[in-house]
């Protein structure tokens, strides 16, 4: 029997190599830019074209290559970086691997222009499918010059399953943005179809988390400094009133190197304690400086994964510090119930502390000129409700907000037009409209809206109900004809991050379909000349906004079209809120209009609209 095992050709193992280094577009921008620091680079410039798919440059001033080194980089197993096994134990490198240049140029077109200082001809050498078509010398200037083009040519299957072009240039802005934040001395620009997206001077660490964050999160910044004879941490947590509902400004660094870890994590959320509602991020950019022989960093090959020789102290040491930094810039627990840090001063009517007693009390003006205003004026409302609950024991004030909910965006009026209807009625089970002679529909902690039907009652959720209607109001606006659009008063300019800029640019053409007139004004603003009319948000578009592409950023993985996806977005972002005290006729509304959508059971995230209650199965229930 013949022998069966044999090596496979070069270029097929680099391809399989291919398959761990090479993802998507995202990883081949992490290696370049890596190895251009690497090179000892100051200014580094990186060019892409449609989302990557089409082209990915790299271009620096680092020290260059000579032409021997420029065409043995695409070897397998070929670097400078280390040399024997124990050097893995201390590097301070990005790079040691040697795989990241041979497997892109296995699955790509590369053309590389490199040129040291000493030489007064530099090299210039195309690869394709990993063979070597072209190498002579050229003219170019000190440094590397280096293009991935048509990446997965020669791998279709592998093209095919990228995902759409704002998915991958989400995933290229965020490598981008983990390698600039890690070298704010350096020079880093970014553009996107001959688009400058970033332009980031060399600066400090602040200056860049601003740059790439956005202006608002300058006031947000606490610092974070620590050392000892084990470990170093520094950097910067956000404020406690400063947080979001989904990840993307949370950044570990080890040894300048970006890393992925749920376990650190927790133990900087565990620093803030009580300070953060529920299912949200803070903010925090640390870098932790450790001996590299204590930790391992040749567990995966992105190199995002680490290994502590002991993980359970660095969790003690950086809870300990972040909880520290935010108790000595005075970031503790206050009566801040709602986490509101911007109420408008207001005279405070001080009211008694009988239950009964109905004195007016006195107005007074507790403002102190040592504090801020709003901070007073939100902590004494506070106090207010507080003293209010004792005098009303067994009410619900309206309009009070659970402490764990965060306020609704938008009031319940002008999403859902309230008719005028009977004051007793209630769904039909057929119909789906009310029914005279029965009871009004009730409201339930604020949550759930009870109804009553001829078999029993339903038990509404008035969030996944108001998602489901707004979301189909949304669509129709997309596809069909465009929402109603209120002129603002005064045009106003927004000033958004540089990644959430790029991706409104993106989808401009849908956003205005849905009501806004946006119209770009250079670089990361925009004007606002108008927004929809049933939301009634004059003065509050820039958090619309926000909350929007927040919610649009988390529905790319998913694969909708944009359309179902800003509908979805557009929803949740505007949709009620656990906590928002309704009539009775807002709830009847609210009803109907459910049961008049074409999937009424449904949330648009799968969530269910209501529940029914038969009274057959409730009498079982109390027979046992």
């Amino acid at each position: 029997m013949a022998d069966v095992i044999q090596l496979l050709p070069e270029n097929v193992a680099n391809q399989i190599a291919a398959g761990e280094v090479v993802q998507r577009p995202a990883s081949v921008v992490k290696e370049l830019l890596e190895n251009a620091i690497d090179a000892g680079a100051s200014q580094l410039k990186l060019i892409v074209r449609d989302a990557g798919k089409t082209l990915i440059q790299v271009v620096d001033n680092g020290c260059g290559m000579s032409e021997p080194d420029a065409r043995m980089c695409f070897e397998r197993h070929a670097t400078s970086k280390i040399h024997d096994a124990k050097d893995l134990f201390a590097i301070h490198t990005f790079g040691f691997r040697g795989e990241a240049l041979a497997s892109i140029a296995a699955v790509a077109q590369v053309e590389l222009r490199t040129r040291r200082a000493i030489d007064e001809l530099g090299t210039r050498i195309v690869i394709e499918n990993s063979a070597v078509v072209t190498q002579e010398p050229c003219q170019c200037p000190v440094g590397t010059n280096l293009a991935v083009k048509n990446l997965f040519f020669n791998v279709p299957a592998r093209r095919n399953f990228l995902k759409s072009e704002p998915v991958e240039m989400r995933h290229v802005l965020d490598e981008f943005q983990r390698v600039a934040m890690a070298y704010p001395d350096l020079f880093f620009s970014l553009h996107h179809n001959d688009q400058e997206i970033f332009h980031l001077p060399p600066g400090t660490l602040r200056q860049r988390v601003v740059k790439i964050f956005g202006d608002a999160v300058n006031k947000k910044l606490v610092p974070v400094q620590e050392e000892t004879d084990i470990l170093k941490i520094s950097g910067f947590v956000g404020k406690p009133d400063y947080f979001k509902k989904a990840r993307g400004e949370q950044l570990f660094f080890v040894n300048h190197r970006f890393i992925k870890s749920n376990y650190l994590h927790h133990a900087v959320v565990s620093a803030y304690e009580d300070l953060l509602p529920a299912d949200t991020y803070p903010l925090y950019v640390l870098f932790l400086e450790i001996d590299p022989s204590r930790i391992d960093i040749n567990v995966h090959p992105t190199k995002q994964e680490i290994k502590f020789d002991d993980e359970r102290l660095v969790y003690n040491y950086l809870k300990v510090t972040v909880r520290h930094a935010l108790g000595s810039h005075n970031i503790t627990p206050t009566l801040d119930f709602e986490q509101e840090p911007a109420f408008q001063p207001t005279p405070v009517r001080t009211p008694s502390l009988r239950p009964g007693n109905e004195s007016s009390g006195s107005v007074r003006d507790y403002s102190r000129p040592d504090r801020p205003d709003s901070l007073d004026q939100s902590n004494l409302r506070n106090w207010q409700r507080l003293y209010e609950g004792l005098e009303l024991i067994g009410q619900q004030p309206q309009g009070v907000q659970p402490a764990d909910e965060e306020e609704p965006l938008f009031p319940i009026e002008p999403a859902f037009q309230v008719r005028p209807s009977d004051e007793n009625a209630t769904l039909d089970d057929e119909s789906g409209s009310f029914s005279k002679g029965q009871k009004e529909p009730y409201q339930v902690h604020g949550q759930y809206i009870v109804s009553q039907i001829k078999s029993g009652f339903l038990l509404i959720d008035q969030q996944a109900a108001s998602e489901r209607i707004l979301y189909e109001r949304y669509l129709e606006a997309l596809r069909e004809r465009p929402a109603a659009m209120q002129k603002a008063m005064f045009p106003k300019t927004l000033h958004l991050p540089a990644a959430d800029a790029a991706l409104l640019r993106e989808i401009l053409p849908e956003i205005n379909h849905l009501g806004f007139d946006l119209a770009e004004f250079g670089g990361s603003a925009f004007i606002v000349h108008g927004y929809p009319a049933e939301l009634g948000i004059n003065g509050r578009e820039e958090e619309l906004l926000e909350k929007l592409l927040d919610q649009y950023k988390d529905n790319l993985e998913l694969q909708l079209g944009t359309a179902e996806n800003l509908a979805r977005s557009m929803a949740r972002s505007a949709a009620l809120r656990k906590g928002q005290m309704l009539g009775a006729r807002e709830m009847q509304d609210l009803i109907d209009q459910l049961f008049a959508c074409e999937v009424p059971y449904k949330s648009p995230s799968g969530r269910n609209c209501f529940i029914t209650f038969e009274l057959e199965e409730l009498q079982k229930r109390f027979n046992g």
